[in-house]
C-alpha cells in the first residue's frame, strides 16, 4: 500500500478554507491581525501554526484552536517519524 503524502496545515488552510471561501491571504492577514509574511510562510509549508495563530484562525473560521494545533501536531509527528525511523526502531520498549 502506498503511503500518503504528509500534509502541512498550510495546505489545509489553502485548499479547505481560503480557496472555497474566496479569501485571499492578504485578507486573512488583515482580518486576523497577523503579518502577511506569516500567512505566506504557513501556506508555503515553511512555518508552523502556533497557539496564537491557531486561536486567531479558530475565531475567524468558526473552528477550534485544537483543530489547527492537531493538524500541526499530526504533521510534525509524521515528519519527525520519517526522519528518525531507524533510530526509533532501535529503542526497546520498557518491560517491568
Amino acid at each position: 500500500m502506498e503511503k500518503l503524502k504528509n500534509i502541512h496545515p498550510g495546505e489545509v488552510l489553502l485548499e479547505e478554507f481560503l480557496l472555497p471561501l474566496e479569501i485571499t491571504p492578504y485578507r486573512l492577514a488583515k482580518e486576523t491581525f497577523l503579518p502577511q509574511t506569516r500567512i505566506s510562510e504557513i501556506l508555503k509549508g515553511n512555518r508552523r501554526i502556533t497557539a496564537d495563530t491557531a486561536l486567531r484562525f479558530a475565531k475567524y473560521f468558526g473552528t477550534t484552536g485544537k483543530f489547527w494545533l492537531m493538524l500541526q501536531d499530526d504533521y510534525d509527528l509524521e515528519h519527525e517519524q520519517g526522519l528518525k525511523e531507524l533510530e526509533l526502531k532501535e529503542i526497546k520498549p520498557f518491560k517491568k
